[in-house]
């Protein structure tokens, strides 16, 4: 049963998520140095396959039929795979930064969908002050950075990745509410999956091929990197974003994806160099209020 507020254990596993996808921007930007960003995207989703099927076998939850789900999983997958792709290419034209601040404004575009086609789903003037706080926090946790990356606003290459980035996020808005709201709604967060994980690597492999070099500097220690994007990313992580979204609204849950644009920045500071002004504190206070506004239950009056 779904409940209408987030509790603490939801508030602990989705930190913990946006924790881990801000991690995976920085990764992603690593491996890039040594895969075709393509290459990277279809070869993680078929490598995913593999724990996710065992996974399912051992808990037989991922297998079984209910009808209308082939189509809307079959689009899941086919917006999965365009998300990846244009996630993994804006993160080679592009810094963390830039492209985290765009490609994490999908709650905003699920919330505005969600409020015009479900009903019990619906913007307040509360939640919609907290989306605007999130979306300030963002802007702040980056915008001041110094990024030798960014170089000129018209640079060519870092308006295809800004493009890019937006139309990840447009595509990770349309899986959020196909899981939610679709007849998808009624499988294991595991099927799922299976439907993003088998349609995006049959998309991304052969384009992949048609690119040219799959390899660039590959080390040992991108191996390792790679594993564990498939099996906590991937594996575990949208497991997990799948099984938030059955069991909290779908604002709230979304709302939190807000973070993970400040985690991608602390992590850029830890793994990468990147430097952390007073912006980012600023930020978090921002983000905190938001996040406090957005899932702040509605009061109703009493009847007499």
């Amino acid at each position: 049963m779904q409940k209408p507020g987030l509790d603490g254990a939801g508030i602990g596993l989705l930190i913990m998520f946006t924790a881990l996808l801000g991690s995976n921007q920085v990764l992603i930007k690593i491996m890039n140095g040594a895969m075709d960003p393509i290459f990277q995207a279809g070869l993680r989703s078929a490598a995913a396959c593999v724990p996710v099927i065992l996974w399912s076998l051992w808990t037989g939850r991922a297998f079984g039929w209910y009808r209308g789900e082939f189509w809307p999983g079959v689009l899941n997958g086919i917006l999965f795979g365009i998300e990846f792709w244009c996630l993994f290419l804006a993160l080679d034209y592009s810094s963390v930064a830039r492209i985290s601040i765009l490609f994490y404004t999908m709650p905003v575009w699920l919330a505005i969908a969600s409020h015009f086609t479900v009903s019990g789903d619906r913007l307040t003037g509360r939640k919609m002050a907290g989306l605007v706080l999130a979306v300030l926090g963002v802007v702040l946790s980056v915008s001041s950075r110094p990024d030798a990356e960014l170089g000129s606003l018209f640079d060519s290459n870092l308006l295809r990745g800004d493009i890019l980035a937006l139309l990840g996020s447009f595509c990770w808005a349309g899986i959020a509410w196909l899981a939610k709201f679709s007849t998808l709604r009624q499988c294991p967060p595991e099927r799922q999956l299976l439907y993003q994980l088998f349609v995006s690597a049959i998309m991304l492999l052969p384009l992949a091929y048609l690119g040219g070099e799959l390899l660039r500097d590959f080390q040992p220690v991108h191996g390792a990197i790679f594993a564990f994007q498939v099996l906590v990313v991937i594996a575990f992580g949208y497991t997990l974003w799948f099984w938030l979204l059955a069991r909290y609204s779908a604002s709230s849950v979304t709302s939190f994806s807000f973070l993970s644009p400040t985690f991608a920045v602390l992590f850029g500071w830890l793994i990468l160099g990147e430097q952390i002004g007073l912006s980012l504190i600023s930020a978090l206070i921002c983000l905190s209020a938001g996040i406090v506004l957005v899932n702040m239950p509605i009061k109703t009056q009493a009847k007499t």
